[in-house]
């Protein structure tokens, strides 16, 4: 679940949640398990970590039964190694099983409740299961490590957190903090702009919507933005081109469904 160009730019658990990986895994044959790796490292720690980066990479390229394998076998080898637990959590939550997930972040956070990422990923996981209130304390307790080396990703998903929670003051600060650290990323930009269009400030979502569509090919999310931003301020000849692209682009999308139902707010 890398992100590989700008169609799948807001896939914000390829962009925030993503542990350290090997190589980029090929797209032909993917990553082969058991490899080489298996016969030349001997300690347990460093066998655990080469089995869960090999099933994160089969998660991204959405070998499920293979990941799994993967994780599972790297807890098997070591069984205090929480990143496995954590990468293993996601996977969970991608086949619908929170209760699974949940077990095993708490794992992941016996073994490692210092670590940043793991805080960050458990924090992205309630927000996505609608335990705001829960989530925000992770993504803090992941921005009081200072050796985070990306805290921009904490914040974003706080920020997104917060907004979800209805609490846009608070989705405003955490946002503005991330796009201050990333100069702006494509990812940022989106969520100020659609925080902007929800507190009514249009000139200012539609400015950054343009910087935004100037940098990346935009995917369904960003157009159907763009359409209730041009039907906010009214110009129709740009909103129906918008609306010509979402329908001609991504048909099947959820943002064409709400477009057919009128469903613009």
């Amino acid at each position: 679940m890398i992100v590989r160009g700008a169609r799948v730019l807001l896939l914000l658990v390829a962009v925030l949640v993503t542990p350290p990986l090997l190589a980029q895994s090929s797209t032909q044959t993917g990553p082969q398990p058991g490899g080489p790796q298996d016969t030349t490292v001997k300690d347990p720690r460093s066998r655990a970590k080469i089995h869960t980066e090999l099933g994160s990479l089969y998660f991204q390229d959405k070998n499920i039964p293979v990941a799994m394998e993967e994780l599972t076998i790297a807890i098997y080898i070591d069984p205090t190694y929480a990143p496995a637990y954590s990468m293993r959590a996601l996977v969970h939550h991608f086949l619908n099983e929170p209760q699974h997930a949940e077990d095993n972040f708490k794992e992941a956070l016996r073994y490692a409740p210092d670590d940043p990422e793991i805080a960050n990923n458990h924090g992205w996981f309630l927000c996505q299961i609608g335990k705001y209130k829960e989530a925000l304390p992770e993504f803090e307790r992941a921005l009081r490590n200072r050796l985070y080396q990306t805290p921009d990703r904490a914040y974003l998903n706080a920020g997104q957190c917060a907004v979800s929670m209805g609490d846009l003051k608070l989705g405003e600060e955490y946002l503005q903090k991330a796009y201050r650290m990333t100069g702006g990323s494509p990812v940022t930009v989106f969520r100020m702009a659609d925080l902007y269009y929800r507190t009514n400030r249009i000139d200012q979502a539609r400015k950054e919507l343009a910087d935004l569509m100037r940098q990346i090919e935009p995917n369904a999310e960003v157009l159907w933005l763009a359409v209730r931003i041009e039907r906010k301020v009214g110009d129709r000849e740009v909103e129906n081109r918008y609306t010509t692209q979402l329908r001609r682009k991504y048909p099947d999308s959820k943002e064409y469904q709400e477009l057919l139902k009128g469903n613009y707010e």
